[in-house]
């Protein structure tokens, strides 16, 4: 039996998780989608139901399950809304604008007593984050001392202001950080370059490793996400992220993609057909609402305190219905 997935918001990202429910998942099809313009909307339906209302989706018996792929400050709100409805979600980053919002998700998911909400950090589903983590894992580089992280963009949007490199790039670099060394972040310093960027930013672990990401939303040439975890016997580090090499002009070398989809284009497929199995099975995959608040509230922390050296981070108690990472 196919799953009936609604996506809300018809932007790159919800666009793109439409193409991939009508195209590229099994088990599951697209039975609507919602956005406020309607010729968007209509663009990624490909002849499934639109609708302008994001409640109305949530609330149609014909829908089993929903992507929430609309502005960040919906967020929140959307998913209250499908744990309402005893909807699961896949819910793109961040969790909410803020932490005390991410917070009231854990909540209601907690008090609903299952887990229905999985967050879009979909570089867990990435081969080389996986083949990190399974060599952090199976100890073939020895215990995980230090871990560096690169995230370039060419360049930010006019609306991509203030704590944004933080709350809403790095926030990436914050989940998988957790993931891969399964340990919690204690304390952060950022460091700014000339003209406020790019931002170094280190972390301390509860296990004491250091964790180190350069973050450069203006690198200009193109988006670029690299990862090298440092252990006592060894290293893991990742490939160039290339199907091909050219050789032309006395050059060689690969492209780079201008934004994350080309990237993370097999991480998105994977996740998604992941999510789609775990709903028919009720096995939670990827990142919980618990890691979303996770990511916020430390990059909120971050970015508050950032002009004050160091950041001192902290966390609620994990609620029982979460486990470790």
């Amino acid at each position: 039996m196919s799953l009936r997935v609604g996506v809300i918001g018809a932007g790159v990202m919800g666009s793109y998780h439409a193409r991939l429910l009508r195209e590229a998942t099994a088990g599951a099809h697209l039975a609507a989608v919602c956005d406020a313009d309607p010729e968007r909307a209509t663009a990624a339906a490909g002849g499934a139901r639109t609708l302008s209302d994001p409640l109305a989706l949530i609330s149609d018996p014909e829908v089993e399950a929903v992507v929430v792929a609309s502005p960040d400050a919906t967020h929140a709100t959307l998913a209250l809304a499908c744990l309402a409805a005893g909807k699961p979600v896949l819910l793109e980053k961040p969790i909410a604008p803020t932490a005390e919002e991410g917070w009231q998700v854990v909540e209601a998911e907690v008090a609903l007593g299952r887990r229905l909400v999985t967050m879009g950090y979909m570089r867990r589903f990435d081969a080389a984050y996986l083949d990190m983590k399974a060599a952090a894992d199976e100890g073939r580089i020895g215990a995980p001392v230090l871990l560096h992280n690169i995230h370039r963009n060419p360049s930010a949007p006019d609306w991509f202001t203030g704590p944004m490199p933080i709350t809403n790039s790095f926030v990436h670099e914050i989940d998988i950080s957790r993931w891969l060394l399964d340990a919690e972040m204690v304390s952060a310093r950022v460091h700014a370059g000339p003209g406020g960027e790019p931002l170094m930013i280190v972390m301390e672990t509860d296990s004491g490793q250091i964790v180190s990401t350069e973050v450069f939303i203006n690198a200009r040439y193109g988006y670029h996400v690299h990862a090298e975890l440092v252990g006592r016997e060894g290293t893991v580090a990742m490939a160039a992220p290339a199907s091909s090499v050219l050789n032309h002009a006395n050059r060689h070398g690969f492209v780079f993609p201008d934004n994350w989809v080309p990237r993370f284009a097999q991480a998105y497929r994977d996740q998604m057909q992941a999510w789609v199995r775990s709903v028919a099975s009720g096995e939670p995959v990827g990142a919980s609402a618990w890691d979303g608040h996770c990511a916020t509230a430390l990059a909120e922390q971050i970015a508050q305190g950032m002009a004050q050296g160091t950041v001192r981070l902290s966390l609620p108690p994990r609620p029982a219905p979460y486990g470790k990472g």
